[in-house]
């Protein structure tokens, strides 16, 4: 039956699955975290790690990847969770663009696809903090846009709060998914976002250990299916361009340093690799153009390619992922044009 097929169909195939089967195990890790999370994680004991300060708490996202590694495949769900929960987003996203590289699997897999060394494997890891930590800090000190979509934020309006310390404070009101009557979830200035009544989910303390595993798997079962369904068609899109795209003619752009990192950027955007194994593939790449192109390859890979923005739309708002992506796109760029 398979042999009547064009061998163009037969490549796509054979690349969306293998795609599907690199990705599912981390997307499913990823939800059994954030159900995890869902029930465990309160605003209380958020409120009582992070520090206060917006820069600090960057920071503290940025080394959580370190002890709380996750692949870029399943890290979506997470900071989603993590958002919802009371995380601020400055300290959520910098843990997304964070974690799947920092994490040892990442680098140690980086210092073996590039001949034992530790060069290619600490440039990757300075690009994420660095770009973390633009990303966080933007976040944190001057965007006033709203970040969670649909059910999860069907209305963002700014209120006035009481003032603490004689400081000016305002709050913004997050009206949130699965939630009781009266419910809110009430975003301080500091853009964690703080529970005003009590929370969605029972409190654990209250519940047996039986019916904490079942909420967790029910939650991580739901976040399974609604997040593969994203997975498929990102998985599809980049099949479909990797074997009808013309990458050989990418591959002849590099005649200048600007325009071959722009090339190897096009390159990870459509692959969409797993950051455990994307190194091997930088590392084929690298004499053909350069340090700097291959750089840029690993740290924007793990950070935007296509099965993840498609899962990043079924959490966040559109017209923030454009801003996302475009200021990682320049951050990662200038920073590729200084190694």
């Amino acid at each position: 039956m398979f042999q009547s097929l064009p061998n163009s169909v037969l490549q796509m195939g054979m690349i969306f699955l293998s795609i599907v089967i690199e990705a599912l195990p981390f997307v499913l890790l990823g939800c059994l975290i954030s159900g995890t999370l869902h029930v465990f994680l309160t605003p209380e004991r958020v409120r009582r790690f992070l520090p206060k300060n917006k820069f600090a708490s960057v920071v503290v996202g940025c080394v959580m990847g370190v002890f709380f590694p996750s692949c870029e495949c399943g890290i979506v769900p997470i900071v989603n969770q993590f958002v919802k929960k009371g995380v601020p987003t400055h300290t959520a996203f910098a843990f997304m663009l964070t974690a799947p590289i920092v994490n040892p699997i990442v680098i140690f897999s980086t210092y073996i696809a590039f001949g034992n060394t530790w060069r290619y494997a600490a440039l990757r890891v300075l690009g994420a903090v660095i770009v973390a930590l633009v990303v966080g800090n933007w976040l944190a000190f001057f965007n006033q846009q709203s970040i969670l979509k649909g059910a999860a934020a069907t209305k963002m309006s700014t209120i006035l709060a009481v003032p603490e310390q004689g400081r000016p404070a305002t709050a913004t009101v997050l009206a949130t998914e699965a939630r009781p009557a009266g419910a809110l979830l009430v975003a301080n200035s500091a853009g964690a976002a703080v529970a005003s009544t009590s929370c969605s989910v029972p409190h654990t303390h209250s519940m047996r250990v039986k019916d904490q595993i079942e909420h967790v798997l029910r939650h991580s079962l739901d976040e399974f299916f609604d997040t593969g369904c994203y997975l498929m068609i990102g998985a599809l899109i980049a099949s479909g361009m990797q074997t009808f795209l013309p990458t050989a003619t990418l591959l002849t752009l590099g005649s200048s340093k600007l325009l071959a990192i722009l090339v190897m950027l096009v390159l990870a955007l459509v692959m969409s690799l797993c950051s455990e194994a994307d190194a091997f593939i930088g590392s084929s790449l690298l004499s053909l153009f350069g340090t700097a192109p291959v750089v840029a390859f690993l740290v924007f890979g793990p950070m935007v390619d296509i099965k993840n923005l498609l899962m990043m739309k079924r959490y966040f708002n559109g017209k923030f992922i454009l801003k996302l992506v475009g200021l990682i796109l320049i951050v990662v760029t200038g920073y590729a044009l200084v190694v």
